[in-house]
This record gives C-alpha cells, sequence and structure tokens, in this order.
C-alpha cells in the first residue's frame, strides 16, 4: 500500500501570520506615544490598571478621571485602562452608574495601588447596562424589545463547539444537541420554539458583526473574541430585520483594540473526551441462543442458525477464526481521545489606531482505532484555524474607520462514510458470522496485506473493520470575511446626529476527495479440528487492491456582499425629552459557483430599508417605533416588497417620586414594564426561488413526448413539470405580542419574565385538495398555512459580595414555547376528527395507541384484526379507535410531546473565595417526545439502510442487551416486556410507529463544572503577568431520566455516534 504522509496545512499558518501582521502594522506608527510603565515622562505619570466587579470581573466603560479637570478614560471591553496622571495630582476616582465612587490617593512612589480597582456595588441605583440591538447599542431600561444578553465567558465550554453551550444559559432559545462526532456536532437551536411548518428556514438569523452567516460559522467562533452576545426574540427587537427576522436573531459583535499598551492574553486546554453514554449490546453467546429462539418461537419447523456445537465450542473458547465472538465496537472504537485548544490574542493601541488581533487553533480527534496495518490515520481529525483582526482608525476627531478581516479554516480527515456511519455499522453487523480479519493459512503465509473476513461467494456481507480500515475523506472549508466600516459624527451640523456606511464581502469554498482501497476479503473453506488448521478461500482476489486510489469529490464556492448605510439621532432636551431615530439601508446580494440549475446560478438578492423611532420622558416613559420595508427576488412584482412595522411601550417605575425612597424599595429596587406587537417576515419560505415562473424539464422520465415521429428509443426525454407558477405566493408573517418585566429584589436579585404570542400565516404548503382529474403533474404550492404559539421565558440573577474574599452568583433560566397548527390543508377528516393536523402540536407525531402485548392466542382471536402483516401471541395490541373491528391507517392519533422539546432550563453557581474559583452549570429539558426506531434495532434481521450507510451490503443487526433481558417469550409471557417475541425476520405489525416506541425525552444533565486558581497579584507581577488562571473542568458530567438505554438528549438518533463525555485542564494567562 502507498504510504502517504499527510501535509499540515503549512499554507494555512502563512495565512495566519499575515493576518497578524496586517493587524499589528499599526501598532509602530500609533501606540508608542500613549503607552508606557508606571514611570515619570516629564511631569507627568503614565498609570494603569484594571478595574474589576466584587466577582472579579470586568466592568466595560468605568469612568477613571482626575476631579477638578477634564481629563479622564473609560475602561475597555476587558475592564482596563490607561491614563496620563500630571505629577501634582491628588486623587484618582473611579465611577460607574450602579457602583459607589471610589477615590483613590495619587502617590508617584505607590502607583501599584492602581493595577487592581474592586468597586462596590451600589444597591441603591439601578444598574445601567447598554444593551446590543438591532444596529445600534441601547441603555438597558430604554430597551422595549425582548432581548437576552450573556456574558461570554459563560458561554465557554469544554468543546470548540460554541453552540453547544447554549441550552439553558438564554432565555427563549431552544437547544438540543443530537450527536457528539465532531464536525457534525453542532446543536440544534431555535428562539422561542418553532412556529412554522414549511419547508424553509426555522432557525434564527445569524448576525456576526452585522453581517449574515450560517450556524456553523457561529459554532467556530472562540468565546474569548466576542464581546457581546444577544438574542432578539419580539417583533420590536426584530422588525428592522424585516425579511429575516421571524425566526428571532442572534446578535454577535466581536471585540475590537483599546487605547494603551499592547496586551497579550493567551489560553491553552487539553482535553479527554469519550462517549457520555453508549447502547449495550449483547455478548456473542447470548446473540446465538436468542436468534436459534427467534427462528423457531413462531415456526416450530424452522432450522436452527446456529447448531448446538458451534456455540458450545465458543462457550470453551476454541479457535477464534473458526469460532469468531467479534465485539465490533471493542473493535473499533477507543475508550477515549484526547483534544486541544489554543487561543491568542493581542490588542492596544494609541489615539489614532486601536488593534485586536486574535488566533486560534484547536484539534478535535475521534474515538476510532487506528488499524495497525494502516499506514494513514483512519480516525477523525478536525483541525480548526481561526484568525480575526480588528483595526479601528480615527482618520479624523470625528471620523472613525474599522477594517475588520476573519477567517476560518477547517481541514479534516475521516473515515470514508463518517464517525455516526461506522458507530452504527458496528451494531448492525454479526459477532459470530466471520472475524474481522484472519491469521494467515498456510497458503498465505506470505501474504502482505490483510485478510479481512467475509462469508458467502461474493465478499457482500458488512465488515466494519474494513469499512473503517479501507481509506479515508479529506474536506477543506474555508469562510473568509472583509469588511470595511465607516463611522461619521455630524456633531458640527447637529448634535446627536451620526452616520455609518459598512461592506462586507463573505467568501466560502470547500472540497473533498477520497482516498481508498479495496479490502481483500476471506472465507473459512476447512477446518481440521484435530490439528487446529484452517483453509481460507480468496472472495475478491481479482478486486481487492493494496494501494489507496484517489477519487475527486465535491467543490463549491460562494460568495455574498452586503451593503448598509444608515443614519441615526440621540439627543435629549431639557434633561428631560429623549428623542432618537434611526434609518437604515441594506443590500445583499449571494452567487453560488457550484449551481446545478438556472435559476440557482443566478445571483440571489434581497434589499430594504429599516427605522426606528424612539421617545423617553425624564427615564420612566418610553415609546418605540420600529419598521422594516423589504424586498424579495422570490416573489412576484406584485407580492415582492414587504412592509412589517412594530411598537413598545415602557414604564421605569422605581423611577417615579411615589416609588423613590420609599420602604418598598428594600425590597424591589427596579421595576420596569413592557409590552410590544409587530410583524415580522420571512421570504426564506422554501429552497425553491422565482415561485412566479414555472420550472419545465425537457429531459422528463415520465412526461409528455411530442412529434410526428416520435421514436422513444432515440428520444431525448421529454417535457415534465416541476413546478406550476404561482404569483401570489409572497411573505410569511409573523404577528408577535410580547409584555413582560424587569425587577430587582432585595439589592442583589435581577429576574425578567415575559409572556409571549405568536401566530404565524402565509405560511407556503403543498396543496392537498387539487383533484386528480385537473391532470397536474405535480401539486401547487401556495401560502395556506398558519401556525400559533404562546409561552413564557424567565431569567434570575443572583449577585453578593460578602466580603472582599468571598462572592458567589445563582443564575436560571426557563423556557416555554408551545406552537400548533391552526390552519392546514389535508383531506376531509370530518368522519374521523382525530387524523387532522389541525389543533396539534408542531412536530408531533402521529402514531397508534400500543395496548400491551397479546397474551395468546385466544386474545388474538377474539380483538379487533389488525391489517399489518402477520402476529401472533406476544406481538402488539393495538387500540382500535374508531371501533370498527379493524386496526389500521383510520386508528393513528397524535401522541406524544412534540419532537422539539417545549421546555428549556438550566441553573447553576458560581463561588469565588480568595484566589479560588467553582462554578457548576444543570442543563434542562422536558415536554418532549422521540421514538426507538424497531427496524433499527431488531435483532437477526437485515437492518433498514435509508442513508446508504451499509454501501448495499447484507448485515445483521446485532442485539442490544435490553432486549435480551426484557423480551416476551414462552417463558416469559410479560404483557409489558420491551420487546415483543422475538423473529428472525421483520415483522410489520411490530414496527409500527406507536406509543409502544415512545419514549419520554424529559431529562437534567449535569452539563459543566469548573474550579480555577488564580495566581495572586503579588507573585504574577514578578513575572510580569498581569494575571495567571489554571482550571479544570467537565461537560455532560451525568445525567438523570427515566430512559436509560443511551443519552436522552440524543432523542431518535441513539444509534449514532454518542455524545461525549469531556474532562479538560487549562492555562490562561495575560501580559
Amino acid at each position: 500500500m502507498i504510504n502517504e504522509k499527510q501535509n499540515g496545512g503549512g499554507r494555512i499558518l502563512q495565512i495566519l501570520i499575515l493576518f497578524c501582521l496586517y493587524g499589528m502594522c499599526f501598532t509602530p506608527l500609533y501606540a508608542k506615544q500613549d503607552t508606557a510603565s508606571p514611570q515619570q515622562t516629564g511631569k507627568t505619570y503614565t498609570i494603569k490598571g484594571i478595574v474589576l466587579d466584587f466577582n472579579n470581573e470586568p466592568i466595560i466603560g468605568a469612568s477613571v478621571y482626575i476631579p477638578g479637570t477634564n481629563t479622564g478614560v473609560a475602561t475597555d471591553l476587558d475592564g482596563n485602562f490607561t491614563l496620563k496622571v500630571p505629577a501634582n495630582t491628588k486623587t484618582i476616582e473611579f465611577s460607574y452608574i450602579g457602583y459607589e465612587k471610589k477615590i483613590i490617593e495619587f502617590n508617584p512612589k505607590n502607583l501599584n495601588v492602581f493595577r487592581v480597582v474592586t468597586m462596590k456595588e451600589d444597591s441603591g441605583i439601578a444598574l445601567e447596562d447598554v444593551t446590543v440591538v438591532a444596529f445600534a447599542k441601547q441603555k438597558k431600561e430604554s430597551v422595549l424589545g425582548s432581548v437576552s444578553t450573556i456574558k461570554p465567558a459563560e458561554l465557554k465550554t469544554t468543546s470548540s463547539n460554541l453552540t453547544t453551550g447554549f441550552a439553558g444559559k438564554l432565555a427563549g432559545v431552544v437547544a438540543y444537541q443530537r450527536s457528539g462526532e465532531p464536525g457534525e456536532d453542532n446543536a440544534e437551536f431555535f428562539i422561542r420554539g418553532v412556529t412554522t411548518f414549511g419547508t424553509g428556514k426555522a432557525d434564527p438569523l445569524i448576525l456576526i458583526d452585522n453581517v449574515e452567516l450560517t450556524s456553523s460559522d457561529l459554532s467556530r467562533l472562540n468565546p474569548d473574541d466576542i464581546a457581546s452576545f444577544s438574542v432578539l426574540k419580539d417583533a420590536t427587537a426584530t422588525a428592522l430585520y424585516g425579511a429575516r427576522g421571524a425566526n428571532g436573531v442572534i446578535l454577535v459583535t466581536t471585540k475590537e483594540g483599546t487605547e494603551g499598551k499592547m496586551k497579550l492574553s493567551f489560553r491553552a486546554e487539553s482535553s479527554f473526551s469519550a462517549p457520555s453514554k453508549e447502547v449495550e449490546l449483547a455478548d456473542p453467546l447470548t446473540f446465538m441462543k436468542l436468534h436459534n429462539e427467534a427462528a423457531r418461537t413462531r415456526n416450530p419447523g424452522n432450522a436452527l442458525p446456529y447448531l448446538e456445537s458451534a456455540i458450545a465450542a465458543r462457550e470453551k473458547g476454541l479457535n477464534p477464526y473458526v469460532y469468531p465472538m467479534v465485539d465490533w465496537k471493542d473493535m473499533l472504537f477507543k475508550d477515549y481521545t484526547v483534544n486541544y485548544r489554543g487561543n491568542m490574542s493581542i490588542s492596544g493601541g494609541g489615539r489614532v489606531a486601536r488593534y485586536y488581533v486574535a488566533l486560534s487553533y484547536s484539534r478535535d480527534n475521534g474515538i476510532l482505532k487506528q488499524v495497525p496495518n494502516n499506514i494513514f490515520d483512519n480516525n477523525i481529525k478536525l483541525n480548526k484555524y481561526t484568525v480575526r483582526s480588528n483595526v479601528n482608525i480615527n482618520l479624523t476627531k470625528t471620523t472613525e474607520l474599522a477594517v475588520r478581516i476573519s477567517g476560518t479554516f477547517d481541514s479534516y480527515q475521516g473515515p470514508l462514510s463518517g464517525g455516526s456511519a461506522i458507530y452504527s455499522q458496528a451494531i448492525k453487523a454479526s459477532p459470530v458470522e466471520f472475524p474481522a480479519m484472519y491469521a494467515p493459512d498456510e497458503t498465505n503465509i506470505n501474504t502482505k496485506h490483510v485478510l479481512f473476513g467475509n462469508s458467502g461467494s461474493s465478499a457482500n456481507y458488512l465488515n466494519p473493520y474494513a469499512e473503517m480500515a479501507r481509506g479515508y475523506k479529506e474536506y477543506e472549508k474555508t469562510v473568509v470575511l472583509a469588511q470595511l466600516e465607516l463611522k461619521q459624527d455630524f456633531g458640527f451640523i447637529t448634535d446627536g446626529l451620526n452616520g455609518r456606511l459598512l461592506a462586507n464581502v463573505t467568501r466560502n469554498s470547500y472540497y473533498d476527495l477520497t482516498r481508498s482501497y479495496t479490502p481483500f476479503y476471506y472465507s473459512l473453506d476447512s477446518y481440521d479440528k484435530y490439528t487446529d488448521t484452517y483453509i481460507l478461500s480468496a472472495l475478491n482476489s481479482d478486486k481487492g487492491t493494496d494501494y489507496l486510489s484517489y477519487n475527486p469529490g465535491s467543490k463549491s464556492v460562494d460568495s455574498s456582499l452586503y451593503l448598509e448605510a444608515s443614519l441615526s439621532y440621540d439627543r435629549t432636551f431639557y434633561k428631560k425629552h429623549n428623542i432618537s431615530g434611526m434609518m437604515v439601508y441594506t443590500v445583499r446580494e449571494s452567487k453560488s459557483g457550484n449551481a446545478q440549475t438556472l435559476q440557482l446560478s443566478l445571483p440571489s438578492r434581497n434589499m430594504g430599508i429599516a427605522g426606528r423611532f424612539t421617545y423617553g420622558y425624564s427615564d420612566r416613559y418610553y415609546a418605540e417605533f420600529n419598521f422594516g420595508y423589504n424586498g424579495s427576488e422570490r416573489f412576484d412584482k406584485n407580492h415582492r416588497w414587504g412592509f412589517f412595522p412594530s411598537g413598545g411601550l415602557g414604564w421605569m417605575v422605581s423611577n417615579e417620586k411615589f416609588w423613590k425612597d420609599k420602604p418598598i424599595t428594600k425590597v424591589i429596587s427596579s421595576l420596569k414594564l413592557k409590552g410590544s406587537y409587530g410583524l415580522v417576515g420571512n421570504d426564506n419560505i422554501s429552497d425553491e426561488r422565482f415561485f412566479y415562473l414555472s420550472e419545465v424539464s425537457m429531459d422528463g422520465d415520465n412526461g409528455m413526448g411530442f412529434g410526428t415521429n416520435f421514436n422513444a428509443k432515440n428520444s431525448n426525454g421529454k417535457i415534465s413539470i416541476k413546478r406550476y407558477a404561482n404569483p401570489k405566493i409572497g411573505w410569511e408573517i409573523s404577528h408577535k405580542l410580547n409584555v413582560g418585566f424587569e425587577m430587582k429584589l432585595f439589592k442583589d436579585l435581577e429576574i425578567q419574565a415575559e409572556y409571549f404570542k405568536e401566530r404565524r400565516t402565509n405560511i407556503l404548503q403543498t396543496r392537498a385538495d387539487i383533484p386528480t382529474l385537473m391532470g397536474f403533474q405535480v401539486s401547487p404550492q401556495a401560502n395556506i398555512g398558519e401556525a400559533k404559539g404562546h409561552g413564557v421565558d424567565i431569567s434570575l440573577d443572583y449577585s453578593h459580595f460578602f466580603n472582599k474574599n468571598l462572592w458567589a452568583t445563582i443564575r436560571g433560566n426557563f423556557t416555554y414555547a408551545s406552537s400548533k397548527f391552526s390552519k392546514y390543508e389535508e383531506p376531509d377528516y370530518s368522519a374521523t376528527p382525530w387524523r387532522s393536523k389541525i389543533g396539534t402540536k408542531l412536530s408531533q407525531e402521529f402514531g397508534l395507541i400500543a395496548e400491551r402485548l397479546f397474551v395468546d392466542e385466544e386474545d388474538v382471536a377474539n380483538s379487533p384484526k389488525q391489517q399489518f402483516g402477520e402476529y401472533m401471541a406476544g406481538d402488539i395490541k393495538y387500540k382500535d379507535i374508531n371501533h370498527d373491528g379493524i386496526i389500521d391507517e383510520q386508528d393513528r392519533v397524535p401522541i406524544g410531546y412534540p419532537t422539539t422539546p417545549e421546555i428549556i432550563y438550566g441553573f447553576g453557581f458560581s463561588i469565588g473565595y480568595k484566589d479560588f474559583d467553582f462554578n457548576c452549570f444543570f442543563q434542562g429539558s422536558s415536554r418532549s417526545s422521540f421514538f426507538i426506531s424497531p427496524a433499527d434495532i431488531s435483532p437477526f434481521i437485515q437492518p433498514n439502510d435509508p442513508n446508504n450507510e451499509l454501501g448495499g451490503k447484507q448485515a445483521t443487526n446485532a442485539l442490544l442487551q435490553i432486549v435480551a433481558d426484557d423480551h416476551w417469550s414462552e417463558a416469559n409471557q410479560n404483557m409489558y416486556a420491551f420487546w415483543p417475541r422475538l423473529s428472525d425476520t421483520a415483522i410489520s405489525n411490530n414496527n409500527q410507529k406507536s406509543t409502544w416506541w415512545l419514549r419520554d425525552g424529559t431529562f437534567l444533565r449535569m452539563k459543566s463544572a469548573e474550579i480555577g486558581y488564580t495566581l495572586p497579584k503579588r507573585i504574577s507581577s514578578k513575572a510580569k503577568l498581569e494575571n495567571f488562571r489554571i482550571y479544570v473542568s467537565g461537560t455532560n458530567l451525568f445525567n438523570i431520566s427515566k430512559f436509560k438505554t443511551w443519552d436522552t438528549e440524543m432523542g431518535g438518533n441513539g444509534l449514532g455516534y454518542p455524545v461525549q463525555r469531556v474532562f479538560n485542564i487549562g492555562v490562561q494567562l495575560s501580559l
């Protein structure tokens, strides 16, 4: 086999170095003049330090100034400050709304007192945070929309995938993870559940630095690079995004440089990853014995698959190549793997230019074992490189230019069919049919290639070990963004007027390839038990290869352009009347270089105008109006434009005179009421485009042929209609209502609670009531569906500083989101109303109600006739819903909860004592159901293979331990056993979707725990370190659930690559 070395991405490293040089190029020009260590410079001194709250978290935007002068600065995103101080200064004052003012005496001989400044919270003042909202920032108390924010530090996980940490941490976000395979482990997440049943987009709009990206792009984002993370949920918060805001918005901004000396931050982690819970398989001997039982329990005259002598030989441990007992999972998978992550950033700058440059790298490995004979690594290896450069330049005193460039580079190598497919194959192969590979017999003693085991005469049986060993797949994925943003302060025209221009180009590229060989398969031809020798028979000697062949895969290049222009105004008159407004114009265009059809090859465009107008009176009463006016090329010119207005009202009750200085403030120190209503649109209602045009294929398979001399043999095809034009198809519209309150109790407990209601109209649906006599070749589509949803989301945060050495925080989130069909075109179910979807919940399944297992043949004879194939005692008995004496499709009803959880919650705490800190977090999910697939776990039968994971090969489902332990038999006539009567053929009656296979998706998981130690400043400063912290952490530590067969969070995907339990050690430092 050809030796092939894997080149480790040298070109990528070169690119990363270029990005670093680009970001740092401004440092020599501007940074030197404003950065100095604590030393005298003429008659001034430069002091620098960090401002922290009682949790040792940095305070952003705290004022640091010299009393009696105009000299001062604000702390940056990391809480750092640098200030030049004249020698005759007496004191330095630190202030921030919500905290007690702190004054420190200035002594040139003792500048170390400024290195770390800790401020105490002033419980009598409401904390004035700044919240990132659509296209702008607003004071927290003036925000009327439903916005959830989270500190970036709380998003850090032991995984390189940011989305795996969402569940339970963000009020209003419903999230769950179905797989732990590197590269395929993105969590699915929705804002306030799912309220659409169309085939288009249901997940939220994701904006990173104002640019629309995908959930995969978000998953690669490093938490250390995030400045703010906001979730916009209601119409007031999302209306400005018009065409894309119906499903909510996730808004992320990345860090920028701040004035001061260059700061270097570094983080490195190593983790041990293992499955949180795996499917348990029965041992090979049990497999054989129960296979024999399955063969005869339905027909006593059937031949036994395995002779007693074959079972006895395995019990005695005779020759394992003749009497194999293969634990495929043990052969293919390791107990754990080791992963690595690292991140480094530099930031700083002067008055003219500031920079933030970051590099990150992660290596995620799979749990597949290395095949000893392979000279390539067949395990999963996913290398991720990320580079980010944000540079801000003050062109004039009123003009700022921001240049942002970022790139993510994924380099993957793994098994040909993927990790989940390999895991599934290990559960779909017989453990006793043949060994994974044979030791050479006398004939093959000098054979150099591996003698993989197989059976029959055509080597057409699944050998999972050979499938894993026979090659690998590579892919490279690159996403590069280049952005220019120009901000102009028009204060010289009128105070409070600002303009902004933004242009962004995004380029995505991808390619994959495979390198593989064809294994040489052998089967046992004969065996001499006296000499314990065997003779092998080659099954594919003419097809096997011992060298790697190359196969090019797919390639794609996509690019998008985004332009934005905005004008904003914010001004307060007479100290009471605050008026603000904004107008935004946006244009988006995207192109694909890999389009397969004419319509997909055309650029995709939309454009729009959006506006926000707010009024606040005396910090008590607030009103806001927003609108989005958007156009989409998907729709006909008469329905192309959509107008989506929203409005909100708010009342800061605690700022009223009747509230202040009253006893109630000791209990409720802050209280705000708010409400909003509005419309938001969605033009991404399907993968199709140009609904107002018909789509006709000139090479249809079953269309109409034309011509006087038509000859089917020589014809190039027939005309086939794929879609009928419908110029009336237009926007999907979301009508959103939101009411809520924000309050602070007992000085330390903050509560935010909201009730929401939504009605989704104009959902695109395929028509179901078109008579066949109309002769349509395909069913037309129309905006005829409707759904409605409602729910609540609640967040609680408690923080308390007990003394200078002890602090604690407690946090919790709860989200309930339920939705159902309100209008759905379907056949006439007036005679069987239980079959109608109207009134049922979205993603709720229909199925039969299983009563129990049949007791005996008399029970079978006296029960309604079931129309799903043969059945007998020990098989599933279903309920006759319409009492017609027949169990058929008419008896299917809505069963269980939706597959998307209706309740997601999380809670946790952090505690710090001196230099030690500890935190843990619990994640929970409830009111969801999933189904075990009986066809996938039915032992002894040829498995279903809808995704072609078996490659057309014959296989035999393994025996799950739970089936071996709890199945109906003549000796165990348990009517409620986990598994019905065994069989070595598929029993259609038992494979019906029913309550028998319905499982409760409720679980509570200890999602994370971490303990850390920060080196005292007196020690770290000697090493010229600003901060040094070491920590150990864990993720998915344990799970509490009624369901024990696999990790409950995986739902019905339990036979795939398992979710991982991770133990992590890391170090963090800055200088």
